[in-house]
């Protein structure tokens, strides 16, 4: 049991990692996206083939599953976008907030009561964010990204969920993939436009580019998430997810270790994304207290 969750602190590491590699890699973010999307999805495709898994499901579910993986895209793209328009912490302290978002989507969606902490800590994680805005308001651009990317991030899982009673794992994460894929190479032309004053396709990866692509496709994604489902079935989702919590806490000391990230922001900014942090860690705990209370009271 002490072996698997060091292996999930590693794959949460990983996670937290992909920030570092979108820095890392001189490729557009547009871009960036198509080739991890097609990297991904055909190593997926080969684990399938390994695995003897069957990809072939109803045309309805396959259009569902892509037009979901085009939410995927676009959760990308400025995920990326927000680490180079800002920097990599910044990103991450908008990301924290999807944890949140889910919090407030899914009871919307399930027709249920929001609870009463959900709203207590999220006026706690507006509170982060309001330091955060207020202290580093020249990277205001990038965190409104970040907090996008978040909020799609957060309905994206919402609707996978859904997906999950119905298919296999990977079958969905392939065609997720091939759906991001397509949808990113149909809309780069108008990202080109939004994002880069209609500058045209970028030249293909470098040398380094590519090594740090196929480490981000394969291991951070493929491998990450193929040994995820497999921890699942030994880790409880409650030890699961409050591990995930931690991957901004992990991507901001790499970028510490990176890029020195420490040296230009304000202690403001960690006091902010400390706060959002928490509020994050503890909704796991507090959710388990209310529901054992509701319990005892019958």
């Amino acid at each position: 049991m002490f072996r698997d969750y060091l292996q999930l602190h590693f794959l949460v590491l990983l996670w937290g990692f992909t920030a570092i590699l979108g820095r890392l890699i001189h490729v557009p973010s547009t871009e960036l996206v198509l080739y991890r999307t097609l990297l991904a999805s055909l190593g997926l495709l080969f684990f399938l083939y390994l695995r003897k898994e069957k990809i072939r499901i109803d045309k309805a579910g396959i259009i569902k599953i892509m037009l979901t993986g085009g939410l995927i895209s676009v959760h990308w793209i400025l995920f990326f976008e927000a680490a180079r328009v800002a920097n990599v912490s910044v990103c991450l302290a908008g990301m924290a907030t999807s944890s949140l978002w889910t919090s407030i989507i899914e009871p919307l969606v399930s027709k249920k009561n929001i609870k009463w902490y959900e709203v207590v800590l999220g006026l706690v994680v507006i509170l982060g964010l309001y330091i955060v805005f207020h202290f580093e308001f020249h990277y205001i651009g990038g965190l409104l990204m970040a907090v996008a990317s978040a909020l799609l991030a957060s309905i994206f899982s919402i609707i996978n969920a859904k997906f999950t009673f119905k298919y296999n794992h990977f079958t969905i994460t392939f065609y997720e993939m091939l759906g991001a894929f397509l949808v990113t190479a149909i809309l780069i032309p108008v990202y080109q436009y939004l994002l880069y004053q209609n500058i045209g396709f970028q030249s293909l990866p470098n040398g380094m580019d590519w090594l740090y692509l196929s480490i981000l496709a394969l291991v951070c994604t493929v491998y990450a998430y193929s040994v995820a489902v497999e921890l699942m079935k030994r880790i409880s989702a409650f030890a699961v997810n409050l591990t995930v919590n931690l991957e901004p806490v992990y991507g901001i000391l790499l970028a510490v270790l990176f890029f020195n990230e420490h040296q230009v922001m304000s202690k403001e900014f960690y006091v902010g994304t400390l706060i959002i942090l928490l509020a994050v860690l503890i909704y796991p705990s507090i959710k388990k207290w209310d529901e054992k209370r509701k319990l005892a009271r019958g």
